[in-house]
């Protein structure tokens, strides 16, 4: 549900963006806080991956898979306050934001769907004989390595 009320209220920001009632303004914290969330989120979502897949944690995968899609909106993020500092596209932010809701009606339906949600654990489960698993011990059609 996070995923769908974060596209929620980032289209209507965006919207009343483009449409003038609010314009965005340099933010060169914001640049600051992007660029360092971008070098960062990669590496603490396979962690997490990584943790829920040893524990045989579901939901802990799960968090992973919103933690990386913060990689993918900490990108759009920096592009967009880049474009608008450097270039004073206003309309930069607002369509990035957009991108950024887009991105997140996706996770959120796969979430919603069970996709990227195999949790077994390495190092307790044996697989059977008439289990199938990939090199990470992942069930056939399973993301969680990604």
């Amino acid at each position: 549900m996070s995923f769908f009320a974060l596209a929620a209220y980032v289209t209507v920001d965006a919207v009343r963006a483009l449409t003038g009632t609010g314009e965005a303004e340099r933010s060169i914290p914001g640049i600051v806080i992007a660029a360092l969330s971008l070098a960062v989120m990669p590496f603490l979502s396979a962690a997490q991956r990584r943790a829920g897949r040893e524990l045989g944690s579901a939901s802990a995968v799960a968090d992973s898979k919103q933690t990386l899609l913060c990689t993918y909106l900490s990108a759009v993020l920096l592009l967009g306050l880049v474009l608008n500092a450097t270039l004073d596209w206003s309309w930069a932010d607002p369509i990035a934001a957009l991108v950024i809701a887009a991105i997140a009606v996706k996770e959120g339906r796969d979430a919603w769907q069970g996709k990227g949600c195999c949790a077994t654990p390495t190092a307790v489960a044996i697989p059977s004989a008439d289990t199938e698993t990939d090199a990470c011990s992942c069930s056939p059609g399973c993301d969680c390595c990604n």
